[in-house]
């Protein structure tokens, strides 16, 4: 003997369920009787624990990558200063109007560089990997390069 129950459903919801018992050719009220004692069932905390403790150790190892990569980047803007400070003389004076415009001249190419690079969605974290391991094979140099 069953006893009857009036339940509400949110539209959408109610739609998902019909559309769900057209496909498997079941009734509304088996599919909702099913999503009822699974959510009851101890089984259905177990994995629905399961299942969390899933996602969370998949955010874990997301965020891990990402202080990773955060490390990495930090450390080459690091070193990239600390090389820079180190071999680039103080300017005269005279020469620092100069050397202003040409450094927001050398500025604006390096965003339009960067922007390419982006756009093409290639990434310096991507290519680590392949210089480390001596996969990296540097292109010729053309005959105006070697003058200098």
């Amino acid at each position: 003997m069953r006893d009857r129950m009036n339940v509400y459903f949110p539209p959408g919801m109610l739609k998902e369920i019909v559309d769900l018992a057209d496909r498997k050719g079941l009734s509304r009220s088996g599919i909702v009787e099913a999503a009822v004692a699974s959510f009851l069932s101890p089984d259905g905390a177990d994995r629905r624990e399961a299942a969390f403790a899933r996602r969370l150790d998949r955010l874990s190892r997301q965020v891990q990558r990402l202080e990773r990569n955060v490390g990495i980047s930090t450390e080459t803007l690091a070193l990239f200063v600390r090389f820079w400070l180190t071999i680039t003389p103080p300017l005269p004076s005279d020469a620092q109007a100069a050397a202003q415009i040409k450094g927001r001249e050398r500025y604006e190419g390096f965003i339009e560089a960067l922007g390419r690079r982006l756009q093409k969605g290639q990434s310096l974290l991507q290519e680590i990997p392949d210089d480390v391991a001596g996969s990296f094979k540097p292109e010729p140099m053309d005959d105006s390069t070697n003058d200098r």
